[in-house]
């Protein structure tokens, strides 16, 4: 996705000051520019630099170019960190638009130990979020030092995987610290900025392309002409290499256990300890343990979880018309489960791999059915951030339980409505932070009732 927005390099920097220096240039140029109003259309599922963006865009870059599309709501989401909170939600205000940020990272589900879930060859293993984060957890509580644990986690399990590599294939060995850490500003690289690195290695080991091509044909067991056409394609090379590399079967790829990755319950208990929501994630329906996922979100309900995210793109974009047929049951399936019990539905792309839409077209006839869950879960989503940071209300917090009780249909519509405010001005954002907790809540109510903020 290219956006026509002139906008400066250094909103990519990883200087946070250069980055809101060219998103405050560009306020100006956007308001001057014609935008793209697409009414309705939410991305609650973007990855950003900090942890890995196909196009290399920082969080401010990422609100800067939904809000030039005209998106309804826009949600962060990067691996293991929270480093682009404060930075998404100030650009949010500036630009006038709905944001909210989540967290994800994989964690391993006990009752699911011998079941593949959503990470495709390993069982036990999910994907899993916390949403609607309204702030950073405080200094030096028992919150920040778990953060800060799955940040060094995650280097440590990088860090292990780049040795067993290194071992097997020597000629194209990389340093961890000095080749793959630098390409995250937060010092939390994942398995594409490995791969990325590994690439690039053997370009250089092999200058020659007739060389290159027999290195990694021999490693891709494909044919010399086959390798040429893949490697005229970096992000479909990368592909490749990740299999080999790092997915279940490759070199450097160890089945991880109850100790490879926190134990989910404790992820939970943590996403609630920071006032967010647990969010369980949704791959496309076919594994052994999404096959019944009523069953499956009731299991997460218990120790938690309250919402559900989908990245719809894989359900549907696909050629082949039986398959195609299968997932497209598969979604309405977990639809209709998450109706059930209730859980708000976030949707998003990612674009952490090329060739990912900026958005998904909810017109299409695929996902027009859903367009109500799809924008009902994002305004939950933001209505979540505005409450959490500026009152304190968060919507599994024991202010909400006392409130609505069991009744979580009448807890989404509040929230709901929270969040189909106009988008929070800094203006309105300055005034809440100079209210009590009480005071704001308060506000934040009557304006939802009226639907504005002029109040």
């Amino acid at each position: 996705m290219h956006h026509d927005l002139l906008i400066s390099k250094s909103i990519d920097s990883f200087d946070s000051k250069e980055r809101i220096t060219a998103l405050e240039d560009s306020v100006g140029l956007l308001k001057a520019s014609k935008t793209v109003n697409i009414n309705g259309v939410v991305n609650m599922h973007i990855h950003s630099f900090y942890s890995f963006n196909s196009m290399g865009f920082s969080p401010a870059h990422i609100a800067l170019a939904c809000r030039h599309y005209g998106l309804y709501a826009v949600a962060l989401c990067d691996f293991d960190v929270l480093d682009g909170l404060e930075e998404f939600l100030a650009a949010g205000q500036m630009l006038g638009l709905r944001v909210a940020v989540h967290l994800e990272t994989r964690a391993f589900v006990r009752e699911y130990a011998e079941a593949e879930i959503n990470s495709p060859g390993e069982p036990g293993v999910t994907y899993i979020m916390g949403a609607g984060f309204g702030c950073l957890p405080a200094r030096d509580s028992a919150a920040i030092k778990t953060l800060n644990a799955f940040r060094q986690h995650a280097n440590l399990r990088n860090s292990a995987l780049v040795g067993r590599i290194n071992e097997r294939l020597p000629d194209i060995s990389i340093d961890y610290d000095a080749d793959v850490m630098p390409l995250s500003p937060g010092g939390c690289p994942t398995e594409r900025h490995i791969v990325q690195s590994y690439r690039k290695k053997a370009q250089v080991v092999f200058p020659k392309r007739d060389q290159l091509v027999a290195y990694w044909s021999k490693l891709l067991r494909k044919t010399n002409q086959e390798v040429t056409a893949i490697l005229a394609d970096p992000p479909a090379m990368n592909d490749n290499i990740r299999s080999l590399l790092a997915k279940s079967g490759g070199i450097g790829y160890v089945r991880p256990n109850d100790k490879t990755f926190l134990p989910v319950d404790d992820f939970i208990a943590w996403v609630l300890e920071c006032e967010a929501v647990p969010m369980v994630t949704w791959l496309d329906g076919t594994s052994a343990g999404e096959g019944d996922m009523l069953k499956m979100l009731e299991c997460m309900q218990a120790k938690g979880a309250a919402a559900l995210n989908i990245i719809p793109d894989r359900n549907h974009n696909i050629k082949s018309a039986n398959e195609r047929c299968v997932k497209i049951q598969k979604l309405n399936d977990v639809i209709l489960a998450a109706r059930k019990l209730h859980f708000p539905v976030n949707i998003g792309t990612e674009m952490n791999k090329n060739g990912q839409p900026f958005v998904d077209d909810l017109g299409c006839e695929a996902l027009s059915l859903y367009q109500d869950d799809f924008l009902r879960g994002a305004n939950i989503m933001v209505g979540q951030t505005t409450l959490t940071r500026y009152a304190g209300f968060s919507y599994c917090g024991k202010a909400a339980s006392d409130e609505y009780g069991g009744d979580t249909s009448r807890k989404n519509d509040f929230f709901e409505s929270v969040g189909k405010l106009p988008p929070l001005s800094i203006k309105e954002s300055t005034r809440l932070t100079q209210m009590t907790k009480e005071s704001a809540f308060k506000f934040i109510s009557d304006a939802s009732s009226k639907g504005n903020w002029c109040l």
